[in-house]
């Protein structure tokens, strides 16, 4: 494990529709297990101290890219643990997919109601950045689907909803509002890759939005994450579980597709509360599932700078549903 100081952040969100606001930073609080599926999950720290983090991606290699959305970082975090800087400098980075050499990332998560967010694209071997969309409204998760394409949530808060949008990187096509699912935030790719699975955070629910017919999204769970909605990224197994983080309760949820039912498998990864009462503990921000040597594992980054991993019991699969 290796550590890296960073600024003291608390992460503000003063009612289930305001806009996210970073202030303070707090010490690593361990998860607390609660009976049922919480039961045989297994939890430690990769590194810490990185600063708030937003999201990751696995390299392929044993390793981690992590957005640090408070330092405006682009970092790589390899197998042992020992992190990297890639890119500084940057305005709120988010979502993170890669794809060959190249890895697609987003800025201006939170900060960009008026537009300025962009999906830009690095060229791993060379460290050349190019902006692939300039001006988009509060980009935030951001999934690559298995014919290349690339859908983009738009957490656009309070008002107006933007929704997902979809760019293909082989022609350039946008299209804004692909699906107007409101305030979507993580992506995820469902186990029979006809859909896509996000999070209204304003509600909490799990939406299926099937990829050919995107103005239609149904509803498949929906988790209360304590007092206001603050449910953030989310990933899936090709076996139908959802794994979604709980920025405002500091929790990991574990959620049946098929049937809607819910669980908590960790809790109590926070900031401490701020000076106000309406500024509330952040936690978990980005679910993924990503190998653990011969088998699969959910890591999972937190605004409190630290990226765990968390090793399931025998009887969960995390198999994703594509290779990885």
């Amino acid at each position: 494990m290796l550590r890296r100081s960073g600024p003291r952040v608390i992460r503000c969100l003063a009612t289930a529709l305001a806009a996210v606001a970073l202030t303070g930073l707090g010490p690593i609080a361990p998860a607390h297990a609660q009976a049922g599926c919480a039961q045989g999950w297994q939890a430690d720290i990769i590194a810490a101290d990185l600063g708030g983090l937003e999201n990751l991606e696995y390299d392929g290699a044993g390793g981690f890219y992590v957005t640090g959305i408070v330092e405006g970082e682009l970092l790589h975090v390899d197998e042992d643990g020992k992190v990297t800087t890639i890119l500084t400098g940057l305005d709120a980075p988010a979502g993170l997919r890669l794809s060959g050499d190249i890895l697609y990332f987003i800025t201006g998560d939170g900060t960009t109601p008026q537009g300025g967010g962009t999906l830009r694209r690095l060229h791993l071997p060379t460290g050349e950045v190019t902006v692939l969309l300039p001006d988009l409204v509060q980009p935030n998760g951001l999934l690559l689907l298995p014919d290349g394409d690339l859908l983009i949530s738009q957490l656009s808060i309070p008002w107006p909803p933007v929704g997902i949008s979809r760019y293909r990187p082989a022609t350039g096509e946008f299209t804004l509002a692909w699906s107007p699912v409101p305030r979507p935030n993580g992506l995820a790719l469902t186990p029979d890759r006809a859909a896509v699975f996000t999070d209204d955070v304003a509600t909490s629910h799990i939406l299926r939005v099937p990829l050919d017919a995107p103005h239609n999204p149904t509803t498949v769970a929906t988790v209360p994450d304590g007092l206001f909605p603050g449910l953030d990224d989310l990933d899936a197994t090709a076996s139908g579980l959802a794994f979604v983080a709980g920025d405002y309760s500091g929790s990991v949820y574990q959620i049946d597709t098929a049937t809607g039912h819910r669980c908590t498998i960790a809790t109590g990864w926070t900031t401490p509360r701020g000076p106000l009462p309406e500024r509330p503990p952040i936690g978990p921000t980005s679910a993924r599932i990503a190998p653990d040597g011969n088998s699969w594992a959910l890591f999972v980054t937190s605004i409190d700078g630290t990226l765990r991993r968390l090793r399931p019991p025998a009887t969960i699969d995390l198999t994703p549903p594509l290779p990885r």
